[in-house]
């Protein structure tokens, strides 16, 4: 099985720019007027141009303001603290402070699409420090 991660966008130039520059993506192959497909990370991230009050899931409308979703993104760094300021300085807002845990350090952030992400640094182990 193959992973492909969606983001829905308004503007697909300020999209490229934010994963970039938060995230180090670069672009890849242009699908059309609409999809740029972004690589750099495990799975390609296809960033989707879609107008704010469009049709989506479920027919509901598309909004970009800050929302909550079942569904986030972790992206996981190096240096937690060198990635924070890397992502805020693009453009995304931090939300509460980081946290460490017996894996690792976490944060969590907006895009500047209302989309939710964490930053995570593992430490020790990672995961197996609390894996059972």
């Amino acid at each position: 099985m193959r992973i492909l991660l969606n983001i829905d966008v308004p503007d697909l130039i300020e999209a490229e720019r934010f994963y970039g520059l938060a995230f180090g993506l670069r672009p890849g192959r242009r699908l059309g007027a609409t999809v740029l497909e972004m690589l750099g990370a495990d799975a390609p991230i296809y960033l989707l141009q879609q107008a704010e009050g469009s049709p989506g899931a479920a027919g509901q409308p598309r909004r970009y303001a800050r929302h909550w979703s079942p569904l986030h993104v972790d992206v996981v760094v190096d240096d937690l603290d060198q990635a924070l300021s890397r992502a805020l300085a693009a453009g995304a807002h931090q939300e509460g402070t980081v946290r460490k845990a017996d894996w690792g350090r976490i944060v969590r952030l907006a895009d500047p699409f209302g989309h939710g992400w964490c930053l995570l640094q593992f430490l020790g182990n990672g995961y197996d420090e609390i894996a059972s």
